[in-house]
């Protein structure tokens, strides 16, 4: 692929799929399950280091560390961050392949982590690496934000704007698919839901109360609650509750290798995305005018709502993640969406709300929320059929990303700083 300008076809044949597809599969054979990341920042500590980036190891909390690297510019540009995010899922139950052993068959790269989100980081450093390796200067400094913690909140994001972070422009590198732009998501809260019960025998009749019983009930009530919120027409979905995890035991730690003894505290953890209008103390609200009269029909029915859910729940989602609207007109926007349309000979799919996507949440809000415009642009995945969970990231996609946010780093790092 060329275009018009020699200093952009300069950038652009510099990036090297070859080189993506090996780091990406260094990063697959490093597991970094929230909050044990470390493993990976200090991997990529070294990796720009060794190629003269400025890099801060920074400590998010004790132990746990994320790798932010610069370019730095000679001066008087606007400074471009690319984010992505080095923790991976939970690795499902139904997995084929090795999941630590990177494989590529045709244009996938298969591997545990590769689709949320170590095909987009690979993206974005190779991005950054195209620069660096072209020899071409940029006045303002192109950060590569390497972060922790992005499926528990954003906790690496959040604190790199805590301690007063900030660039003139930023793209997360989220899995949408080459093409789709997006500026929309949800917002998600994570809460705790605890019932109380008495713990006793089996062989007793009177006086146990048991706390798991009690929470069908809440789950059930759960299931129907209606949240006070404007419908967005681009987000029909929304607002959604699910339930995803429940545990219940004797005491608070909750044992539960005692089964003729019953229960005396369940814990459900709730999950539920929002639209922009609500708030999560009506959340709260709504879900409280549904559960209550459970409690006033069964006086042996105690609850409580925690949030955030309690430290004992490791890598559990201690922050809230606002909903995101990003005007579509934001420079950022704009030059992505030319710079894909220069790359690809396309224009982009979308811009805006890119469904299911949308559904969900990430690191753009905390960017956003910091006075930092942004999107998400990253190269798509692909789920494992029905019967297994092996997912890949599609190669090709992976590539044009990097040359797409290569291209962009020229056109936005180059901008003047005194311009609005």
């Amino acid at each position: 692929m060329t275009t018009n300008s020699p200093l952009l076809n300069r950038v652009i044949n510099h990036v090297d799929e070859k080189a993506i597809v090996v780091l990406a599969s260094d990063l697959i054979r490093i597991p970094s399950f929230k909050p044990d990341e470390t493993p990976v920042a200090i991997f990529l500590a070294e990796f720009f280091r060794s190629r003269d980036y400025r890099v801060e190891l920074q400590e998010v909390e004790p132990g746990r560390f994320q790798t932010i690297a610069t370019l730095p510019g000679t001066g008087g540009g606007k400074s471009l961050m690319l984010n992505g995010h080095t923790d991976i899922n939970s690795l499902g139950r139904r997995w084929k392949r090795d999941p630590w052993r990177p494989s590529v068959e045709g244009d996938r790269l298969y591997g545990h982590g590769v689709q949320n989100m170590k095909g987009g980081l690979a993206s974005i450093i190779m991005a950054a690496e195209a620069v660096r390796q072209s020899g071409v200067s940029l006045r303002g400094d192109l950060v590569v934000a390497c972060v922790v913690g992005e499926t528990q909140g954003g906790e690496g994001t959040y604190h790199l704007m805590e301690t007063g972070f900030r660039t003139d422009m930023a793209v997360v590198a989220e899995p949408f698919g080459l093409g789709n732009l997006a500026t929309v998501h949800a917002g998600i809260v994570h809460m705790a839901i605890h019932t109380y019960g008495v713990t006793g025998h089996i062989r007793e009749t009177e006086g146990p109360v048991n706390a798991v019983l009690k929470m069908t009930k809440i789950i059930d009530r759960l299931q129907s609650v209606e949240f006070t919120h404007e419908r967005r027409a681009d987000m029909p979905l929304l607002p959604r509750l699910n339930v995803g995890s429940i545990i219940g035991g004797i005491g608070s730690e909750y044992v539960l290798v005692e089964p003729p003894y019953i229960p005396d505290l369940c814990t459900i953890l709730v999950d539920v995305h929002f639209v922009p209008g609500q708030t999560v103390e009506s959340i709260v609200t709504d879900i409280r005018r549904d559960l209550d009269p459970l409690s006033e029909d069964d006086s042996d029915l105690r609850y409580a709502i925690e949030i955030p859910v309690p430290s004992s729940f490791k890598g559990g989602r201690r922050l809230v993640m606002d909903p995101l609207d990003v005007p579509i007109d934001e420079y950022i926007v704009q030059a992505v969406a030319r710079n894909h349309e220069l790359v690809t000979g396309n224009p982009p799919n979308v811009i805006g709300t890119v469904l299911p996507s949308a559904y969900s949440a990430n690191d753009t809000c905390h960017l956003w929320n910091a006075g930092i415009p942004c999107l998400i642009y990253g190269p798509g995945v692909v789920r494992g059929n029905e019967e297994e969970d092996d997912s890949y990231a599609i190669i090709s996609e992976m590539v044009d990303c990097a040359k797409v946010l290569a291209a962009t780093a020229i056109d936005v790092c180059n901008l003047d700083k005194s311009t609005g």
